[in-house]
């Protein structure tokens, strides 16, 4: 199968770019003139690479989690990454001394990154489609963004792996358990903090839903300090992060993450593909628009992030 970037020569010009709009605005056009972007596993095309490049970043801005993780393009089909696990610190070498080195195949692992198909469904009326004035690429981005924003969200935080993500969450391939509480206490929050690794809390961001926060809000230590800075929204100096994917703080529940989420990384391996629908919704008078993001992610060090589990 073509990559994205052998298909660049072909999908990029201005023929492709008239050919992809006239699709989308339900027009005929000759098949063969759009077979570049041709996907047979959907049906659809390859957005353009202008439309790729605005889409994505209407994406980012939707979703929180693409907002901390790690964004990598693997659009060369690769079904491995090398994930780096060495920790080491520079060290301080006399003129002629020997620098000391260590086994750097040691400190890579392989991590399997599978392509999941999330779709994403609009409808617009056929009135506005067929208006010349009616700007459907910034509509077309503006209701896909929302749409992909929000299942990527979910599958980044609670997917299980089984035909999505790998989430945050997940009990195999998730974030380690940092501490266990039979409810939310200003001790367990502060011991949650330090069940991260120094290197980690540098960079480290708190995740919770409004529920967990509206709780953690009114917790106090013993002599009457609040744990919550109300200020600047921050728990012992960090950010706190708002998901309405994050469960309440119920029994077996993760309600909260806290950690350095640049470890989870978002592996994007196809352009975004485009189907137009316009049988089956022409007595609506609507046309149909079906799209499909390729994708994978990951958390490639558990340790990196810890959750607080309610027993």
């Amino acid at each position: 199968m073509r990559t994205y970037t052998d298909l660049l020569p072909f999908i990029s010009g201005s023929e492709y770019e008239a050919h992809f709009w006239n699709v989308i605005r339900g027009k005929s056009v000759p098949k063969e003139r759009m077979m570049n972007g041709y996907n047979t596993a959907t049906g659809g095309y390859a957005v353009t690479p202008k439309m790729q490049s605005k889409l994505m970043n209407a994406i980012r801005n939707e979703s929180l989690v693409r907002g901390l993780a790690t964004e990598i393009q693997a659009y060369d089909g690769a079904v491995r990454i090398k994930a780096a696990a060495n920790d080491g610190m520079a060290v301080w070498v006399p003129e002629g001394g020997v620098i000391p080195t260590e086994d750097g195949m040691a400190d890579f692992s392989d991590i399997r990154l599978d392509t999941h198909k999330l779709a994403a469904f609009v409808t617009l009326e056929e009135d506005f489609v067929h208006d010349s004035t009616f700007k459907i690429e910034n509509h077309l981005i503006q209701r896909l963004a929302r749409n992909f924003g929000r299942g990527e969200d979910k599958a980044f935080i609670t997917g299980t792996g089984a035909n999505m993500p790998t989430g945050i969450l997940a009990d195999v391939g998730g974030a380690d358990i940092g501490v266990e509480a039979d409810q939310l206490t200003y001790d367990d929050v502060v011991k949650l903090f330090f069940s991260v690794k120094p290197e980690y809390r540098r960079n480290g961001t708190w995740l919770m839903n409004d529920e967990t926060a509206l709780a953690l809000r009114t917790l106090k230590d013993d002599v009457g300090n609040y744990i919550w800075n109300h200020a600047n929204d921050t728990i012992l100096g960090h950010k706190v992060r708002i998901s309405e994917f994050m469960p309440n703080a119920e029994t077996g529940t993760k309600p909260i993450a806290f950690g350095d989420f640049r470890y989870y990384w978002i592996v994007d391996k196809r352009p975004v593909c485009l189907r137009t629908l316009v049988e089956k919704f022409a007595l609506l008078g609507c046309i149909g628009y079906l799209a499909y993001e390729f994708l994978d992610g990951k958390l490639v060090r558990p340790e990196a992030i810890k959750v607080m589990k309610v027993n």
